[in-house]
């Protein structure tokens, strides 16, 4: 009997260590996952960003030949060198670090055919016509693929991550499997005890560690094909826009021909918002976190709203919390407010209140169960019916006419990269209440 209490206390050390050791490993698989996710594209995406800037500096100066224009082109083209420079060390894989360097190379083409495209238009006495673009655009389209480039070979780091971590996750499913058996052998009984306190959180954490690694290869595809449907659809907006800015300085403003251009500009920056919401919600830009206290961005939630919630007679009420400290990054936090904000005042239309609170709870989030602040959005509106309620979060899912039902899923997302969850209750024709949960700060 000796014996065998002293092997049963020896498993079970065993098991606990084995225990401990799996939750680590998964709370570090997703700690690097969200920092994959963050910083993936990263690099890719702000060069080809800064490069439609210079784009359109330089076709503005073409049009208007405006000193300070091309002025500001040689200022933005210089930091963007730079920038390109400061990039290189932060590479790790070969096809990054290639890529990179054609893009330099590159670059310095594409600068030297800008400047002959400013000598050459400089003494014209009219507007550079479309057709001196094209040396430019030939170079400015090199350089988008070979940005294009540079995103595939983040998107194979990121993918071998994702495979080491099926591999890790393998091998935490094995140890759970040899606990398991070695457990049968001494007694079902203690079998049970151990499997209800520790085996089985350890399942569901292997669950959710592996359903993540699941939802972080579909969102690297959808990354992916974020990238490339906005390449696909930005350039051509860009030529759009340009050619627009050209016709519109030949009409009067108040003429009719002026009134059809604006409303075609008007659709281009509403088509603009979709791609760049889509751009968010695939690639969300990593947290700076900061340690606030968790009634300050409800209060500035509270001021930039209120006013305009005013015109629906619609009150924006805070009520005041105990002090108590959330490490988040502010500007992604309001940007989640102000989003349940606009929900809630969407569905009590007029004449309603809405009421923005902060409460302590202890909950279990994926570090387990843990204090939390629960920043609240309460409503006095109709409440989300049942149909509704269970594709509240699915992409692209919404039941407003201007809407690209992004705006939950892209704030799930945040609330998710602050290692917290957002939760609702609602009742029809009573209101709802969207809770955002954090961990507390207590030091």
């Amino acid at each position: 009997m000796l014996a065998l209490a002293l092997v049963m206390a020896l498993m079970g050390v065993l098991i606990l260590l084995a225990t401990l050791n799996s939750q680590h490993q998964s709370v570090e698989l997703g700690a690097r996952l969200r920092q994959v996710d963050s910083e993936s594209f990263q690099i890719a995406d702000q060069f080809r960003d800064s490069l439609r800037q210079l784009n359109n500096t330089l076709q503005r100066y073409g049009i208007d030949r405006d000193p300070a224009v091309w002025k500001e082109f040689l200022d933005d083209s210089h930091k963007l060198d730079l920038w390109i420079n400061d990039q290189k060390p932060k590479l790790t894989s070969d096809e990054e670090k290639d890529a990179l360097q054609k893009i330099d190379l590159a670059y310095d083409d594409y600068l030297r055919i800008a400047r002959e495209l400013q000598a050459r238009i400089q003494p014209a006495g009219q507007s550079a016509s479309l057709a001196d673009f094209n040396p430019l655009r030939g170079a400015s389209q090199r350089l988008f693929d070979l940005g294009e480039t540079l995103s595939k070979a983040h998107y194979e780091s990121r993918k071998q991550l994702l495979q080491h971590a099926g591999q890790t996750l393998g091998k935490i499913r094995w140890s759970v499997l040899a606990s398991l058996a070695l457990l049968f052998l001494f007694g079902l009984a203690l079998a049970g005890v151990v499997y209800r306190d520790l085996i089985a959180p350890l399942r569901l954490k292997l669950v959710q560690s592996q359903s993540l690694v699941e939802r972080h290869e579909k969102l690297a595809s959808l990354g992916m094909l974020a990238a490339g449907v906005a390449h696909e659809i930005r350039n051509p907006l860009t030529a759009v826009k340009a050619a627009l800015y050209i016709q519109q300085k030949r009409f009067q403003p108040g003429s009719p021909e002026r009134a059809d251009i604006e409303v075609v500009e008007r659709e281009i920056l509403r088509l603009e918002r979709i791609v760049n919401d889509f751009l968010r919600f695939a690639r969300p830009s990593a947290p700076e976190f900061a340690d606030v206290p968790a009634e300050k961005v409800l209060l500035e939630t509270q001021h930039l709203m209120e006013q305009q919630l005013k015109a629906a007679n619609i009150q924006l009420v805070l009520e005041s919390p105990v002090p108590m400290r959330i490490r988040v990054d502010s500007e992604q936090m309001k940007q989640v407010l102000i989003n349940l904000v606009q929900n809630a005042a969407d569905s009590i239309g007029h004449d309603g209140i809405i009421t923005l609170r902060a409460r302590h709870d202890r909950k279990r989030l994926s570090n387990g169960e843990t204090d939390v602040v629960i920043l609240e959005v309460s409503d006095t509106g109709h409440g989300i019916p049942s149909e509704v309620q269970k594709r509240l979060f699915d992409p692209f899912f919404t039941t407003k006419e201007s809407g690209t039902g992004l705006g939950l899923p892209i704030a799930a997302r945040i609330v998710e990269n602050h290692g917290g969850a957002l939760q609702y209750q609602t009742q029809v024709q009573k209101g709802t209440t969207f809770g955002i949960v954090l961990p507390q700060v207590t030091s």
